[in-house]
């Protein structure tokens, strides 16, 4: 089989996983997650990933940019400014990133992830 070329990033024919932060890490709510994964190689990700609403604690070790595609969350980094993000908005969290996201209304972001 050969290893398509060109990878569409949408929902269609793929299974989301479905997860929730770790215990530990919620701050409000009973956040749970979906996440459509189109590719998986080389150490980077890229999909589709929903929150619904609730707050909880991140931590970055890794790269991630991202693409809002609907809804609305606050994002706080610890020591620093708090961001409200909503469709349209683009933006990137480096390594080392930590505070916390708050997903006032379910939302929906295209990812790109570089371990």
């Amino acid at each position: 089989m050969t290893l398509a070329l060109f990878v569409p990033i949408d929902t269609d024919g793929i299974e989301p996983e479905e997860g929730a932060p770790a215990p530990e890490r919620v701050l409000a709510g009973d956040p749970r997650f979906r996440t459509w994964n189109a590719e998986e190689r080389d150490c980077l990700y890229a999909g589709i990933w929903e929150a619904t609403p609730g707050k909880w604690r991140i931590e970055y070790d890794e790269w991630e940019f991202c693409h809002i595609l609907s809804g609305i969350s606050i994002i706080a980094e610890d020591g620093g400014e708090s961001r409200t993000v909503r469709a349209g908005d683009s933006f990137v969290l480096r390594p080392g990133f930590k505070g916390s996201w708050e997903v006032l209304e379910t939302t929906r972001k295209e990812y790109v992830i570089k371990l």
